[in-house]
């Protein structure tokens, strides 16, 4: 399990990070200051979070609601992605038995880097392209540089079919970084969240599982 920093000093390292793009492509870049969520001068309440898609796959009207609460840099999550997500998939999700929803945790700016390019072409790509991203991660994580690891991003959003100026668009996108952060921290404060990957099962919350495990609540919860 990977330990989530206090939400307060996470937003404020992550958007302290966010405008990097900037100043990676220009020198002299114009730039909009944010002021850190959780600050004075700042809040949840000032961010408005209504644009913000909930990234969902299986049948709506399905008997049990699975949500992951996951970050991209997350080792353990990796590993649930490769081994027991495949599983989750095939025997409930694509079966009509678990709406099944994917929020992000942030607790770096890589990670908040790779969930700007997973959204960047809307929910129809969004689980490809987070497949991609898992299946990569030991690779564009240890990519070295700053420049590196956001390169790396952008090149699994050009095999998603994502062009080099919408992935720049999206990279530099303040506004959809600042509502994800408040999006983040009022979803991980409502449902408890202090660790990644952690799973809320029709309101009930559980830390990292076996697939053996998931499938035991699961079979539970639909009298199987």
């Amino acid at each position: 399990m990977t330990r989530i920093l206090p939400l307060a000093i996470a937003a404020a390292a992550v958007l302290g990070a966010a405008l990097w793009w900037f100043v990676l492509r220009d020198p002299a870049p114009q730039v909009t200051q944010i002021q850190p969520l959780g600050s004075a001068e700042a809040s949840e309440a000032d961010v408005n979070t209504d644009g913000i898609v909930e990234m969902v796959q299986g049948a709506a009207d399905a008997p049990v609601e699975v949500i992951e609460y996951a970050s991209f840099t997350c080792p353990h999550c990796g590993t649930f992605h490769q081994t027991v997500y495949p599983q989750l998939k095939a025997d409930y999700i694509d079966t009509g038995k678990v709406r099944f929803v994917y929020r992000e945790v942030y607790f770096d700016k890589y990670g908040m880097w790779a969930s700007l390019i997973a959204r960047c072409a809307g929910p129809e790509k969004f689980f490809g392209i987070t497949d991609l991203i898992y299946k990569t991660q030991r690779d564009w994580t240890r990519a070295g540089s700053d420049a590196a690891i956001a390169e790396e991003l952008r090149k699994i959003g050009r095999l998603a079919g994502i062009d080099n100026a919408q992935l720049d668009a999206c990279l530099s996108d303040a506004d959809t970084l600042r509502s994800l952060v408040a999006w983040y921290q009022a979803n991980a404060q409502k449902d408890g969240i202090s660790s990644t990957p952690s799973f809320v099962i029709d309101g009930q919350l559980y830390s990292n599982m076996a697939y053996s495990e998931f499938q035991g609540i699961l079979n539970e919860k639909l009298g199987q």
